[in-house]
């Protein structure tokens, strides 16, 4: 039997252990999931009941609400939004990393949280840029945003992608990055770590639903040419997505392929893997699972699998094979 690969994402920072703990429903931890035996799912280096006795058996302080100063506010398209802001030194090495994103509101009234992932983080400066597409309730109030205003942020959080490890682990070899809509994004600080690691990366984007490459000036600071294509089509990867994947893999011996977008566009790459009898390639995905309070604790992210688990994504760090391992299309 092969021990399915898991992690929370938490797991070995200030805070942890957190609120999971305290009411028997940490992700890693046997013991503090009500077992009498000391049996990690994965063990970091840090005994997480040690932790949390030394710390009189509560959880740690979560993260904390910070005010923050806004540079620009720029409606990029209709239903685009670039906002760049000031944040604290720390909070910018914090959010540096591939998957990092915070919750950001600007009305008191704390259900406004609205979760997004950093496209940039500017640790020389500490400025943070981020891209929002307005969808719905929250999203509008932040098209109220202008220069020289605030905003509060609640984060660092880090469980923006899965298949993280694959990324951080990947060094000099040929990476493939297909993007799409809003994945245009969060995208960026993958690519800054594959590129930290000496990766070549082949950068391939599906604009669609907007006009314009908005990451355009970010990605060529890299010296990545990006390439346009049609990905997604009738529900299924397109078939010019099929043929740039079959190629790359080909002619570049594939490394690592990073899935930029929705859900529909991983579960149609890892059914297309299959196809090509490629499983030995890594995946990372975007992780779009809905979330609330980014704790584990009001189970908006959860998902329920084979066995009766309840898994919660806002924390669960796997790999993106064994999340849509029986799920079908959201």
């Amino acid at each position: 039997m092969v021990k399915e690969k898991a992690d929370c994402i938490d797991s070995g920072t200030e805070y942890c252990p957190c609120k999971l703990a305290e009411s028997g429903e940490c992700i890693l931890c046997s013991q503090l999931q009500g077992k009498c035996f000391c049996d990690c799912v994965n063990w970091n280096g840090v005994c997480i009941y040690q932790e949390f006795h030394d710390n009189g058996m509560k959880a740690k302080p979560g993260r904390k609400a910070t005010t923050c100063k806004v540079i620009s506010s720029e409606l990029i398209e209709e239903n685009l939004i670039m906002i760049k802001f000031n944040i604290p030194h720390k909070l910018a090495l914090d959010l540096v990393k591939p998957g990092s994103y915070i919750f950001i509101r600007t009305d008191k009234n704390h259900f406004f949280d609205v979760p997004i992932s950093i496209m940039n983080s500017d640790i020389e400066n500490n400025i943070i840029t981020l891209v929002i597409e307005v969808r719905g309730v929250k999203t509008k109030k932040l098209k109220d945003i202008k220069a020289g205003g605030v905003i509060v942020i609640r984060g660092p959080y880090w469980n923006g992608i899965f298949g993280r490890d694959n990324i951080l682990n990947q060094k000099e070899g040929n990476c493939l990055v297909l993007a799409n809509g809003i994945g245009l994004a969060p995208m960026m600080p993958v690519i800054r770590k594959l590129v930290s690691n000496k990766n070549e990366v082949d950068l391939y984007i599906d604009t669609s639903p907007f006009k314009n490459n908005f990451a355009k000036e970010y990605v060529e600071e890299f010296g990545i040419i990006p390439r346009q294509t049609h990905l997604i089509e009738k529900g299924k990867l397109s078939d010019e997505g099929r043929l740039i994947i079959k190629n790359l893999i080909k002619d570049k011996n594939i490394k690592l392929i990073h899935l930029a977008g929705a859900d529909i566009l991983t579960y149609s790459v890892i059914e297309y893997l299959d196809e090509l009898d490629r499983g030995d390639i890594l995946l990372s995905c975007c992780n779009n699972f809905k979330m609330c309070c980014g704790e584990g604790v009001c189970g908006t992210c959860t998902a329920r699998f084979s066995g009766h688990r309840v898994k919660r994504f806002c924390k669960l760090q796997g790999e993106p094979r064994s999340i849509f391992e029986g799920r079908r299309l959201i």
